[in-house]
């Protein structure tokens, strides 16, 4: 896998397409929406960049073979492919009034994910010699998810909740054949 997969893969797993209708939700009563979004997108590039390096230390610690993290991975990324494609809407944020949210529900789950997550420690786990590419995927996907959900309420306006919608679910497919392509990998390996 080479910085474009890397980043194209992020950016699907990261769907900030997706993403722009719970934090519109989110931003109604912030006076500061352009800084609570690229506050959050901070969070959520720092979150990844740790899972990026402490991750597979972590995993190492837990004595998991790289096939098993492929798999997982791509076992992850199968489950938030089909919640793409059959999403119910963002009912599960906690959007309780008085002052806004910090971390949670936006930078994390919502930007950096367990699917996120798991896709920077699959590629430190597999490629330790590229850290540097996997560290420059991380913090593009992350500005460009940054920009997209700056934009969100001009996108949201053009192409309206269907519109969303549909991209969404484009993407979730995309991201199913991704995710078996890894189970598929894992597998080979195995045998």
């Amino acid at each position: 896998m080479d910085f474009v997969s890397a980043l194209i893969l992020l950016i699907i797993v990261m769907d900030p397409l997706g993403n722009i209708p719970p934090v519109l939700t989110l931003l109604e009563g912030i006076r500061r929406k352009r800084v609570f979004i690229l506050r959050e997108g901070a969070f959520a590039c720092a979150v990844l960049v740790g899972f990026l390096f402490f991750g597979p230390a972590l995993l190492g610690a837990l004595n998991l073979s790289q096939e098993a993290i492929q798999m997982a991975g791509g076992i992850i990324l199968f489950i938030i492919a089909l919640k793409m494609i059959f999403a119910t809407g963002p009912g599960w944020i906690d959007t309780a009034e008085g002052g806004e949210p910090i971390l949670f529900p936006v930078a994390v789950p919502l930007i950096a994910g367990p699917s996120a997550a798991a896709t920077v420690m699959l590629f430190a786990a597999q490629h330790p010699d590229r850290m540097g590419t996997w560290l420059l995927a991380v913090i593009t996907a992350s500005v460009l998810s940054t920009v997209v959900l700056l934009g969100g309420t001009a996108l949201h306006r053009v192409a309206g909740r269907r519109g969303l919608s549909a991209i969404q679910r484009l993407m979730g497919l995309l991201l199913t054949a991704i995710s078996v392509e890894m189970i598929l990998d894992a597998t080979r390996s195995l045998l």
